[in-house]
C-alpha cells in the first residue's frame, strides 16, 4: 500500500544514475543547435560542451551500435538505460576524420573503458559544433529524467538521474 502512495507522489521508484561519459560543461538539451536533439525526438538527456578528447563507457554495459565514422555510440547499460552519445553536430560529414573508435558492436564494456577518442580542436577548426548530446533513448520507460545542467563535470561524475515509473 505504501509503495503505491509513494509512487503517486513520484517517490519510491527505482533510480538509475548515468555518469558522465566525458568531461565538460553540461547544458540543457534544448540549447543544442540541432532540432532533432533539442526537441528530444531521439530521447531525453543533456549535452556536454567537452573539455577533453575522449568518450568513456559511463557504466558497465554492451555496445549496441557504433558508427564507423566514430562520431556516435549507443550502449545498453546494466542499469537498463539505452544511451546514445553523439560527438558533435553534423560530424558524420567528417567521414571518420579526427575520430578513433576503440569498441565494436556487441562488446561488453566496463565503466571507464575508452570508447572513442576525438580531436576536439581539429573538429572545431573544420567548422563543426563539438557539443555532445547524451540521450536516454528509452526515456519513455522512466517517470523522469533529470540532468545536472549548468555543472562542470569530470568523466564519470553524476550526469543524469532517471527515475522509474
Amino acid at each position: 500500500m505504501f509503495d503505491r502512495i509513494l509512487k503517486s507522489f513520484g517517490m519510491g521508484g527505482r533510480m538509475s544514475v548515468l555518469p558522465a561519459p566525458l568531461a565538460g560543461q553540461v547544458i540543457p538539451l534544448s540549447d543544442v543547435k540541432d532540432q532533432m536533439f533539442a526537441k528530444g525526438l531521439l530521447g531525453q538527456g543533456v549535452a556536454v560542451l567537452p573539455s577533453g578528447n575522449r568518450v568513456v563507457a559511463p557504466s558497465d554495459g554492451k555496445i549496441e551500435a557504433i558508427f564507423p565514422t566514430g562520431h556516435a555510440v549507443a550502449i545498453h547499460t546494466t542499469e537498463g538505460l539505452d544511451v546514445l552519445i553523439h560527438v558533435g553536430l553534423e560530424t558524420v560529414k567528417l567521414d571518420g576524420r579526427h575520430f578513433k573508435v576503440n569498441a565494436s558492436v556487441g562488446d561488453v564494456v566496463s565503466q571507464g573503458d575508452v570508447l572513442i577518442e576525438f580531436d576536439r580542436d581539429a573538429i572545431a577548426a573544420e567548422g563543426f559544433d563539438v557539443t555532445v548530446p547524451i540521450l536516454i533513448c528509452n526515456s519513455a520507460e522512466f517517470a523522469s529524467i533529470k540532468g545536472c545542467e549548468g555543472s562542470e563535470v569530470a568523466e564519470l561524475d553524476q550526469l543524469v538521474v532517471a527515475r522509474s515509473r
